[in-house]
């Protein structure tokens, strides 16, 4: 299992960095920002292979599962 942000989050986040130092921000001014979005990931491969049952309803939450 993990978290993970998504891709498209991080590269929107990269965009608003770039054009507030395109518009004339200094670059060591601008706040670090956190991921707003996590997914998780649950791999029922790995689970099995270290003798674990993963719950339906922990299946049913994540936004991936990797069979």
């Amino acid at each position: 299992m993990s978290y993970r942000t998504t891709i498209a989050d991080v590269f929107r986040q990269f965009g608003a960095h770039a054009g507030r130092i395109l518009k004339g921000a200094k670059p060591d001014d601008l706040p670090v920002e956190m991921p707003t979005k996590y997914e998780l990931i649950i791999s029922v491969v790995a689970a099995t292979a270290l003798g674990l049952d993963v719950p339906p309803t922990l299946l049913a939450r994540a936004d991936e599962v990797i069979e």
